[in-house]
């Protein structure tokens, strides 16, 4: 099988890598709610997703419910191993996940011939992860807020994915920089595909902060592509197929 992407909507991701199934970020039922409570924001999906069956691995970037969100965790094979900054892996210790293993920015843990580095994140408060994954067959970045480590070095990365719109709150400036850092992102890893991500999957959202939000004109605010760069807004349970470099 060759190597696949398939979005579920907000941070979620299937990646088929090799033989490998990784589910990234997963919200695929039931409501999404901050604390403290629905008041502040709440979102909705569409319609429930199913879960993805053989998952070799969970990789979760944050900690916080729309990255470890407690429903759908709830529903998921506690045996899986699952790997994470180390605020998530103390929501997944305490809904009973076997096999955790945390990872800070600059940290690398290997499962057969895949690598998968940790990068420094969006501060939410805390610093969290954005990721490196390597495998025989190709490369991937991905980073949920549009953040980008400074220690990363520049290297080739197949497809990067990442918000390609700027989102945040009067007063408190931009949580998502997606606009913003996708040249430099471009220049640091001359990806050949930008698989866009965070704000789709006609997510529905509520509450104080949902009235507030300014992601002002996605159109404007997307950065134009290079002609022989792709660029793709992906579709909900839509698998993508991932082009490599030749190696």
């Amino acid at each position: 099988m060759s190597d696949q992407a398939t979005y579920y909507g907000a941070n979620g991701w299937l990646l088929e890598l090799g033989d490998r199934r990784i589910l990234v970020d997963p919200w695929l039922t039931g409501p999404l709610v901050f604390p403290p409570g629905a008041w502040l924001l709440k979102g909705e999906l569409p319609q429930d997703q199913p879960v993805p069956e053989e998952l070799d691995l969970i990789l979760l970037t944050q900690g916080l419910p729309d990255h470890s969100h407690p429903e759908t965790l709830r529903m998921l094979d506690k045996t899986v191993p699952v790997l994470g900054s180390p605020a998530a892996g103390k929501v997944v210790q305490r809904l009973g996940f076997e096999r955790i293993n945390t990872l800070r920015p600059g940290e690398t843990h290997c499962i057969g011939d895949l690598s998968v580095r940790a990068t420094a994140g969006a501060a939410v408060p805390m610093v969290e992860n954005g990721y490196l994954l390597d495998w025989p067959g190709g490369s991937l970045y991905l980073e949920p807020h549009g953040v980008l480590d400074p220690e990363l070095l520049s290297r080739r990365v197949d497809t990067v994915i990442t918000p390609v719109v700027d989102l945040g709150l009067p007063l408190v400036g931009s949580f998502i920089t997606g606009a913003t850092v996708m040249p430099e992102l471009i220049k640091r890893f001359q990806p050949k595909t930008v698989l866009a991500s965070t704000t789709g999957g006609d997510v529905r959202f509520s509450g104080l902060i949902s009235r507030l939000l300014d992601g002002g004109d996605a159109a404007q605010s997307a950065p134009q592509p290079a002609n022989d760069l792709g660029f793709v807004t992906p579709r909900v349970g839509k698998p993508i197929p991932l082009s490599s470099e030749q190696r």
